[in-house]
Order: structure tokens, then C-alpha cells, then sequence
């Protein structure tokens, strides 16, 4: 046992798997594009095992766009896996083991993933899953006792390696038959990376992952767009959380409008928008484009319509001679018409807010309200990748 390469690995041309068919795999892993989950698959390909990687993909994490990056830089096979609604509905129900400092929920997310992974098994006809977590190198979900819980809630505990840290824990049945050899595991603990550095370069990985967090709902910047979808919009989609992350958002009550900052942002809101929601964009001089998001049980009334137009022409106000009232062009049900505003418009208007961080927090305590005791001592502070 130690960090080792157990056999040469090829360069320049694709490992040669034993035992399996051309469409099917020896086990599924858990694929972040991190450092730890990309060690964790080679130290397994090492051994000529055919290992596809499952990078989920969520409003909050994932990054399908990098996949054919990964796969050929680091000679593996990648799939994305769209969770997308999972970690939604999760967030809306609320984590069963809580959350951590900001929105976190990473013991139910590792959960969920192992999960969702556990049921591909077959259509991949593959034995068992794989997971780049190290013990010890979180202080709460990498805890010995908080990796036991992940795999005893997902039922996983006798088809889950762990290969960076296996050392630290007791054989699973892959060892013990020897599908995996357990000599060429490793024995990782801890929050340093000298240990998997030192591995990269016996890889000789041609890229290393810099640390980094991963997941959105650990930002708070983040997160303070998130809450707001999640607690006033009827049953929020992917597309709700997509647009949370672009300009400034504005919330009065239940009616959500995002205000463009930039060009960017501006041709991304215009790409975005849908029959139901509302556009707004001054027409008499040069000004952001805003949308007014309309969904499903969520009713803009004329004055509501009127009070937004007023907001956005504050945006522009400066670039008005003294007086002059502001044309706004507002797009409704695909048919455009233009509001005269008058010109003590201001962006400043108190009906329409900025959500911060600390109200989120607050609405999350009073929502959730978590008795840590129940919950086995578990509070998830990392700032990292769901996925190890």
C-alpha cells in the first residue's frame, strides 16, 4: 500500500482493458475534474480496469463544455449526467443533513450523486463506483464517520472505493476478490497536496487542476441570487437558476426583473427571454436591457408593468436633458409597445430591492431550522466540488 503506480501506464496510445466489452465498464466514477477524482480513475486504469467517469451537471455545478478537454488531455472516458431537477428538488425540500456556511447541502449532494450513479451501474453493465474523496481533507464531510453515512444512506457501502484513501479503510469486496488489487491503492489522508502531486507526476498528468471551489451555492455572491428564485418562484426550472447568475436582480415581492450591466449581459438577457416574460429597454438614449421574468402563477398587473418601466429609465436618467420624460420599449407577449416615463424616474425607486446575503441567511435559518444533534454532527463548511 502507498502511492504508488502499480503498473506503467502507456503514453501516446489508449490502456488496453481486460474482461469487459467494448460498451461496458468495470465501475462508474464520480468525476469532478479535480484533481483527486482524476487520480482516483487513472490509479484504477493503472490496473486495467475500464473506468468512465459521471460529471454531473446542475445548475450550480458541472462543466460539460470541458469534457472533451479532459478526455484528451488525460486518456479517460467521460459522460455528463444531467441532474439538473434533482438538486433543485433537493434545495426546495431542503437537505436532510442540513446545509453548510452558505447553501451547501454536500453530504445529500455526495448522496444524491452516488445514487444516481448506483442506478447506471447496469447500463454501463458495470461492477461497483468510485469516489476521489480523502479522508480527512474536509473537516466535515470527509470525516470518517461522515463517509460512512454518505455510503450507508446512498446503499452503497459494498460497491463504493474509495482509491486515494483506501489505505485508511477496510477492504470492500472488490479487494477481497481480487478485482482491485489493494497493493496499488493508496493510503491519502488529510487537507495538504504534496501526496497527490507526487502521484500527478508518477501519472505524469500533463495539466494540474488548481484548487478551487467548484460549486456555486458555496459562494455567497451566489447564493444570495439562488434564494430568492428557490422561496418566490412557483416551481423554479433550470432556466430560473440560469438567469439568476446573469446582471443584477431585482426583486418586489414575487415579480423578479434582472437589469442587464453590460453588452454581454444585455445579449444574454434578450437570448434568454421567453414569450411570458417582459423586455424593457430605453429606446430615446442608450440604456441596459432588463427582463421582467413572468411564470405561471406570478401576475404583472398594469401598475406593476408601469413601476418597472419607471426603474429602468432611472438607469439612463443622466443621459436626459433636464425634464424629458424617457421612452421605454416594452416587449409583451411578443408584441412591442412604447411607455413614456416620467422624468423623475430613478433606479433608486424603494419597490424594487437587491437581496443580500444576509437576508438569504436569515430566511434560511428561519426556514430550515436545523438541530445539528439529529443530524450526526454534521455541518457542511467546505467551499468545494460536490464531486471528488
Amino acid at each position: 500500500m502507498g502511492n504508488r503506480v502499480p503498473f506503467p501506464i502507456a503514453t501516446g496510445k489508449r490502456l488496453g482493458y481486460h474482461g469487459v466489452m467494448p460498451d461496458t465498464y468495470h465501475a462508474l466514477a464520480l468525476f469532478s475534474g479535480g484533481l483527486d477524482s482524476i487520480l482516483a480513475m487513472k490509479t484504477l486504469q493503472a490496473q486495467g480496469l475500464r473506468i468512465l467517469g459521471l460529471h454531473f451537471c446542475s445548475p450550480f455545478f458541472g462543466h460539460p463544455d470541458r469534457i472533451e478537454h479532459w478526455k484528451r488531455i488525460y486518456d479517460l472516458e467521460i459522460q455528463s449526467v444531467d441532474v439538473h431537477q434533482e438538486f433543485i428538488d433537493l434545495l426546495l425540500t431542503g437537505p436532510r443533513f442540513g446545509f453548510g456556511k452558505v447553501l451547501n447541502p454536500c453530504v445529500d449532494c455526495k448522496i444524491t450523486m452516488l445514487t444516481r450513479a448506483k442506478s447506471l451501474l447496469p447500463i454501463y453493465g458495470a461492477r461497483f463506483l468510485v469516489s476521489g474523496e480523502v479522508l480527512g481533507q474536509r473537516p466535515m464531510s470527509q470525516r470518517r464517520d461522515t463517509l460512512n453515512l454518505i455510503s450507508k444512506q446512498a446503499e452503497v457501502r459494498d460497491i463504493l472505493l474509495r482509491p486515494l484513501c483506501a489505505g485508511h479503510l477496510d477492504p470492500t469486496p472488490m479487494e477481497r476478490e481480487g478485482l482491485v488489487d489493494r497493493s496499488g491503492l493508496h493510503a491519502i489522508s488529510g487537507r495538504g497536496r504534496k501526496d497527490q502531486l507526487r502521484l500527478a507526476a508518477e501519472f505524469g498528468l500533463p495539466e494540474i487542476p488548481t484548487p478551487a471551489g467548484g460549486c456555486l451555492l458555496t459562494e455567497r455572491e451566489s447564493a444570495k441570487r439562488f434564494w430568492p428564485v428557490l422561496t418566490r418562484i412557483p416551481e423554479p426550472s433550470p432556466r430560473d437558476f440560469a438567469l439568476a447568475n446573469i446582471g443584477r436582480q431585482f426583486w418586489n415581492g414575487r415579480l423578479w426583473m434582472v437589469v442587464g450591466r453590460n453588452k454581454a449581459d444585455n445579449e444574454a438577457l434578450e437570448g434568454m427571454a421567453s414569450t411570458e416574460d417582459l423586455l424593457f429597454k430605453a429606446v430615446d438614449v442608450q440604456g441596459p436591457l432588463a427582463l421582467g421574468r413572468g411564470k405561471p402563477g406570478i401576475s404583472w398587473t398594469e401598475e406593476d408593468v408601469r413601476q418597472a418601466a419607471d426603474f429602468v429609465a432611472g438607469f439612463s436618467a443622466k443621459k436626459r436633458p433636464p425634464g424629458q420624460a424617457a421612452q421605454i420599449r416594452l416587449v409583451r407577449d411578443a408584441r412591442p409597445h412604447t411607455l413614456e416615463c416620467p422624468a423623475q424616474a430613478s433606479g433608486n425607486a424603494p419597490t424594487w430591492m437587491e437581496f443580500t446575503w444576509d437576508e438569504a441567511r436569515q430566511e434560511k435559518q428561519d426556514r430550515f431550522t436545523q438541530d445539528q444533534g439529529k443530524q450526526s454532527g454534521v455541518e457542511q463548511a467546505d467551499r468545494h466540488p460536490p464531486q471528488s
